[in-house]
């Protein structure tokens, strides 16, 4: 397995947030309606990924052969310091983030065994302090697979923008420093999101932050 210099991992919780792109929540819009939940959710819909899914910069990420794809879901986490207060006060700073997931069709609630395989979180290099990034909202990313564009993501088409997820979210739990919290994933037009397969060089970027590249391999079996 290639491993790169690990120089920055989470300390505390990851988690990650459901439908917070515009376009991917009015494709689900109608069924929303559908029992058992018959409407709209009125709150983050949160998961976890789990420790054993990190995978710093550079490091390869070992695919189960009853795996042969995975969806790329490309984002920014804010990382919470130690700091109090409202909003992006808390906030010590963003990191790339990489959230693979096997393909599957529930978007609410998805099991573990999708979203939580060993390596299944690409995590940039460092934490980059919010103060040298701008405005969130005014930033965007490029997906890359085998260097071939595969989807450009654009932070000004949340639901809720950085600083209101973060309020909704300690409406109901208490984010604790070191925890970080995914500003989620866009889709693209057709409500899928970008695949890769064993052999595959995934590679993130965006302004102001180093590139966060990992490699997909078959894991070995005996």
């Amino acid at each position: 397995m290639n491993l790169s210099p690990i120089s920055w991992l989470p300390a505390g919780t990851v988690y990650g947030t459901l439908l917070n792109f515009r376009r991917e929540q009015a494709l689900w819009a109608a069924r929303m309606a559908e029992p058992p939940y018959k409407g709209a959710p009125r709150a983050p819909v949160l998961y976890v990924k789990t420790a054993n899914t990190f995978s710093p910069h550079g490091a390869d990420v070992p695919l189960p052969a009853r795996v042969p794809e995975v969806d790329i879901g490309a984002t920014l986490g804010l990382v919470v310091g130690a700091a109090a207060g409202p909003g992006l006060a808390s906030v010590e700073g963003v990191v790339l983030l990489n959230d693979l997931s096997v393909p599957h069709d529930s978007y609410y609630r998805p099991p573990v065994r999708f979203k939580c395989l060993d390596g299944f979180l690409g995590i940039g290099s460092r934490c980059v302090p919010l103060a040298g990034l701008g405005e969130l909202s005014a930033l965007s990313l490029d997906v890359r697979v085998n260097g071939a564009l595969r989807q450009s993501v654009r932070f000004d088409g949340l639901v809720r923008d950085a600083a209101t997820l973060l309020t909704d979210v300690n409406a109901f739990m208490t984010l604790r420093p070191g925890d970080v919290l995914m500003l989620g994933t866009d889709c693209l037009p057709d409500g899928t999101r970008p695949r890769a397969r064993a052999g595959d060089r995934i590679e993130i970027d965006a302004p102001g932050f180093a590139p966060l590249v990992n490699t997909l391999v078959g894991e070995a079996t005996s």
